[in-house]
């Protein structure tokens, strides 16, 4: 079902934009001059600028000194001529808050220490210190006193299942074993993992809107570990709670995942404002699944980004062509940039999808 409540954002555009950005009002399905576009993962290892400033600090590190990451979100934003800037920080930040540290090991990925495998894990986990992540509402106010609503500002958060999933399992899985155990064995402990996500989850987001956040991107970046009837049972809900929540602090949402094709009609009915696709599908099928009432993101091949000029600029063409020029379509791609890709491809996709536009009202 769509939420009976309306969305506040979609009344006008964002509060702390009031010039209305060109990302914002496609959020919102308002009439644009041209598509807007930016990059998921756009400030990253590919990046030079990124790779000077990893020499001397840790990726937390640089999550948690505001200087620091107000410096890569700008750079990145500037060096590519996009149309948002997303802070740069991580998914796993609120586990902390909650009591689970973590740690980035070199060929691993995230690990968490101690994972959560009972309900007595669960019970232990805090509620009450999501106050801890104003780090990262600190980088936002640089962000959005240096780009003064030229730019739109993009805050994030992960969704409740992906951070559950990465607690239970304790990093990155192939068949999500351990979660699926707890999901299906011991749903009360579930049930009540989920609901103090959402609560931490909730507060986080709130700082990060206080602070100059115009659009919240929610990442159920391992979403698409379950079949359909699987996430209606044990996801969607918590997904839909936490997406009405920001809502209501008056700024749209964006909801994206991988391999999220059977799933997309379901993840629209948590009332989105935004879904994000992956590269798997055309973007036109994936927006009939949406449906038009919803602004859909994406979604070209983030692989695509290493061929050819004149093959890369046909796939963008695609994309484009297949939105059609209905209100509501952001440009990007179907997942994040991978470390090795290079930067002038991604600034040529960036003129590509500006000069679009040109050869729409003059062909």
């Amino acid at each position: 079902m769509q939420p009976t409540n309306p969305n506040p954002a979609a009344e006008a555009t964002s509060e702390n934009n009031p010039d209305g950005s060109r990302f914002i009002r496609a959020c919102l399905r308002q009439p644009v001059d041209r598509t807007p576009v930016w990059f998921l993962r756009q400030a990253g290892r590919y990046m030079q600028e990124y790779r000077d400033v990893r020499k001397h600090h840790t990726l937390v590190e640089i999550c948690k000194q505001p200087e620091l990451a107000a410096e890569v979100t700008i750079t990145a934003a500037e060096k590519l001529g996009v149309d948002a800037a997303i802070i740069f920080a991580d998914l796993l930040l609120p586990l902390e808050p909650m009591g689970l540290d973590f740690e980035f090991q070199a060929g691993e990925g995230p690990v968490v220490h101690h994972p959560v495998r009972t309900a007595a894990d669960v019970a232990a986990l805090r509620t009450d210190r999501a106050g801890d992540l104003a780090y990262v509402a600190k980088a936002i106010e640089k962000v959005a006193a240096h780009f003064r609503n030229r730019l739109g500002i993009i805050g994030f958060c992960g969704a409740p299942y992906t951070l559950a999933s990465y607690m239970i399992e304790g990093g990155g899985s192939r068949n999500y074993i351990h979660t699926k155990r707890m999901m299906y064995s011991d749903t009360n402990a579930w049930r009540s993992l989920l609901d103090k996500i959402v609560v931490v989850l909730t507060e986080y987001c709130r700082l990060q809107v206080a602070a100059g956040a115009d659009v919240i991107q929610i990442f159920d970046s391992w979403v698409g570990s379950l079949g359909l009837a699987d996430y209606r049972d044990y996801a969607f809900e918590a997904s839909q709670r936490l997406i009405h929540s920001v809502q209501q602090m008056g700024v749209p949402v964006i909801y994206f995942g991988v391999e999220t094709a059977g799933l997309l009609t379901q993840m629209a009915a948590t009332g989105a404002d935004v879904i994000g696709l992956d590269w798997r599908q055309p973007l036109d099928e994936g927006w009939r699944a949406v449906g038009h009432g919803h602004a859909v993101q994406g979604n070209l091949d983030p692989i695509t980004l290493f061929a050819p000029m004149e093959v890369l600029e046909q796939r963008v063409k695609e994309v484009l062509s297949a939105a059609n020029g209905c209100p509501g379509h952001i440009f990007n791609l179907g997942h994040g940039i991978v470390p090795t890709t290079p930067v002038e491809n991604v600034q040529a996709v960036v003129r590509m999808v500006k000069e679009f536009r040109l050869e729409k009202a003059h062909g």
